[in-house]
């Protein structure tokens, strides 16, 4: 019979609550370190923070988040190290596709809890009320870099059972070197892309090829394309479909970005709108931006179009003289949304701040036909 830590599941004083439990509800019972990090963790602080990982056993039993960088490439460490893991996430689990979890999940290493807020609209920023309520249920807390002007500092003020792995060595930190990154061959973009793709993470693949942390993560920007970018792309074929490009008949496709990256460094045209599209029928011309979300963000003007990118569209639908168009999937899957919303560029600020009911834009999920560009231009 299996036995679950009944208090941890109940014991709430700071306004959360468990919403599922999904995979080893055994783990609950077992005596539980928590890692904690800040969310802007220098590079080179990584080597510290996994030597810390590979003193770890199947006997242990770590609590994780995985809100940041760091907190999603330690995750991910403790997978492929077989660590038995508690991993916390808010309000929804996404990550039941990723290879590793799953196999973690059969061999019974991994618990995810998900987390609610019980009052939504109380006081605190949910991150904070989160860390300060997986605190208590930790027996050990490791730290792998606290920000000093950040909410995890004071928030650990008091505690005995803290171990900060920053403060370990008094040798001085020296930043890893960003070149490094150059000069790659075609074997180790070959295992790069392959462990990549087997969700096993910087660390693995960082101790598999030699490169740093630094350079690994780089060189995967620059080759492989994350899950956000895979859905945008799926969405935006799907757009594609219903202009019927492929058949060459009615609508040409002029241009396509991308999402091409090295390093950290994006081409400017990656922020211009997705496509742009001639109706050879009526000879005009558009330019379209694609996005799908799986809810409709409540604030929009935030999670969905933002200022900055409002003003380059404008710039640009200037500049060229075409008009730009926002097509908005909502719901279902990227490749084949519930809902499709086509908004205009000129008026989408009137949408986002509510003054304009985004009904008013929903299209039926019909192929595209010329008539389109001669109502809209």
């Amino acid at each position: 019979m299996i036995q679950v830590d009944h208090d941890f599941i109940n014991y709430n004083p700071f306004r959360m609550q468990i919403k599922e439990l999904i995979g080893n509800k055994q783990l609950l019972d077992e005596e539980k370190t928590l890692f904690l990090c800040s969310k802007h963790t220098p590079f080179s602080l990584y080597d510290r923070i996994f030597n810390w990982v590979e003193t770890l056993n199947i006997n242990d039993c770590i609590m994780c988040f995985n809100s940041s960088e760091l907190e999603e490439e330690l995750f991910k460490a403790l997978l492929v190290n077989n660590i038995p893991t508690i991993l916390f996430v808010m309000n929804k689990f996404v990550g039941s596709d990723d290879l590793q979890i799953k196999l973690a999940m059969r061999e019974n290493r991994l618990l995810v809890v998900v987390l609610k807020r019980d009052e939504p609209k109380g006081k605190g920023l949910t991150p904070r009320l989160r860390n300060e309520y997986v605190i208590q249920k930790a027996k050990n807390i490791v730290c792998g870099y606290v920000n000093p002007n950040g909410s995890v500092f004071p928030m650990l003020a008091g505690w005995k059972n803290v171990r900060y792995l920053e403060k370990e060595s008094e040798n001085e930190v020296v930043a890893e070197s960003y070149a490094m990154h150059y000069h790659w061959i075609v074997g180790e973009d070959k295992t790069l892309l392959r462990m990549y793709y087997e969700d096993m993470g910087l660390y693995a693949i960082k101790k598999r090829i030699g490169r740093s942390f630094l350079a690994v993560r780089n060189r995967i920007r620059s080759l492989a394309l994350s899950d956000e970018v895979l859905k945008g792309r799926e969405f935006e074929e799907y757009i594609l479909g219903l202009f019927r490009v492929a058949d060459k008949n009615d609508f040409i496709l002029l241009e396509w970005r991308g999402d091409k990256m090295f390093g950290d460094v994006k081409p400017e045209n990656n922020s211009y709108p997705d496509f742009v599209i001639k109706c050879k029928v009526k000879g005009l011309d558009i330019a379209v931006e694609c996005k799908w979300r799986n809810v409709l963000p409540r604030n929009m003007k935030k999670y969905l179009l933002t200022d900055s990118q409002y003003e380059r569209y404008k710039e640009f639908s200037k500049r060229r003289n075409i008009p730009v168009f926002l097509f908005l999937g909502i719901g279902g899957d990227a490749a084949q949304p519930k809902e499709l919303y086509v908004i205009p560029l000129n008026i989408i600020h009137k949408v986002v701040e509510g003054k304009l009911a985004l009904n008013k834009f929903k299209k039926d999920l019909s192929p595209i036909s010329s008539e389109f560009f001669t109502i809209h231009n």
